[in-house]
């Protein structure tokens, strides 16, 4: 996954728009619904600028925290809802088939 950052945003720290490169609303949906969730989060959201680009805008703007930190954070529990899913989904699956 490649991301990166818009360029030219003086607002500190605190508010940042990342550009994600091969993604869509999938991620973006997902993501924002675990970000605006943090107490530090002012805002949150995304947005697909077009449908024939393939990138997606990711802004957070926090009240101390440094933005980078709350994304990074968000994608590490992002990925532990996700294992977490995967898990059941295996376990339900392996109880089905014992039927």
């Amino acid at each position: 996954m490649k991301i990166s950052e818009v360029p030219g945003e003086d607002a500190g720290v605190t508010c940042r728009t990342y550009v994600f490169q091969n993604e869509s609303h999938t991620l973006g949906n997902a993501l924002k619904h675990i970000i605006t969730r943090y107490d530090d989060v002012e805002f949150c959201g995304y947005t697909v600028p077009h449908p024939a680009e393939d990138k997606m805008h990711f802004r957070i703007q926090t009240l101390e925290t440094p933005a980078l930190e709350v994304l990074k954070r968000g994608l590490t529990d992002l990925e532990k809802v996700c294992e977490h899913t995967m898990e059941l989904f295996k376990t339900e699956v392996a109880a089905f088939n014992k039927t």
